[in-house]
């Protein structure tokens, strides 16, 4: 009996979308970048974050309508198409797919080819494949523009460090927004991990580039807000990434590629 309730209910979600124009939700402020560059035009329900200053999108997100990732919202709505990077626990995954919504998920990416893919991903589910191909284009438009001249051998070196006290290394989609920006990663450990206050003051990095200080309330007693730390980098910075370039696998890590590639030596 369960399973023929479930199942009415998934047909009549279904029947209802057919009515309606496309109804697409967002769980998360990834999620959010990614519908309103792919699909404007639909009808959305964004996350509560969706304007919020690391949001790249921001400001295309005024007056969009905004929801709590919950069953309850979910079900008032009634959306076709679910896009999520993080957001939405398991029980609420499921259940939107029983009721015929169709669940998207960008996948974490450690490469730009991996960027690519999200967008193809994204852009197909929601039925704009030829946006996808736009922002593509876009994306790699301006990695060739940043793209460096001396070879590899000759790219000079970089630490990434974030206002909270962390690096990036091997692995890591920062890494490759640095190789792709002409920049030798100096964080040799792969994945992600903490950089002290006494490292840099004992062995200053030749060259930083900064990410998230932007955000003056995030990590006010991080370390890499440290007063030893902005001596160090003082006259040492290649850029400065906004948060909003770093939040989200998408096609505008390639405009913090081109930000990196303006402080090439």
């Amino acid at each position: 009996m369960k399973r023929i309730c479930v199942a009415l209910a998934a047909l009549a979600f279904s029947s209802t979308a057919q009515a309606r124009p496309l109804r697409i939700m967002a769980l998360d402020q990834c999620a959010d970048q990614y519908v309103l560059a792919l699909a404007p035009d639909a009808n959305l329900a964004l996350s509560p974050r969706a304007d919020d200053p690391d949001a790249w999108l921001r400001q295309q997100a005024v007056g969009h309508r905004r929801l709590r990732p919950t069953l309850e919202a979910a079900v008032g709505f009634q959306p076709d198409v679910v896009v999520r990077y993080w957001g939405g626990e398991p029980r609420l995954l499921s259940a939107l797919t029983q009721r015929g919504a169709k669940v998207v998920t960008i996948d974490d990416a450690v490469d730009l080819e991996g960027v690519r893919r999200n967008i193809r991903t994204v852009a197909r589910d929601l039925g704009h494949a030829e946006r996808g191909q736009a922002l593509e284009r876009q994306m790699d438009a301006k990695l060739a523009k940043a793209a460096p001249v001396k070879p590899v051998a000759e790219a000079p070196g970089a630490v990434y460090l974030t206002s909270g006290g962390f690096t990036a290394g091997p692995g890591t989609l920062i890494d490759a927004m640095m190789r792709a920006a002409g920049f030798l990663n100096l964080s040799a450990a792969p994945g992600f991990g903490a950089l002290s206050v006494e490292r840099i003051a004992m062995n200053p990095p030749v060259r930083f580039v900064l990410g998230f200080f932007d955000q003056l309330r995030a990590d006010l007693r991080g370390p890499g807000r440290h007063p030893v730390v902005a001596r160090a980098a003082e006259g040492r910075t290649a850029a400065r990434l906004p948060a909003a370039t770093l939040t989200c696998p998408a096609w505008f890590a390639a405009d913090a590629v081109e930000m990196m590639a303006k402080g090439r030596p």
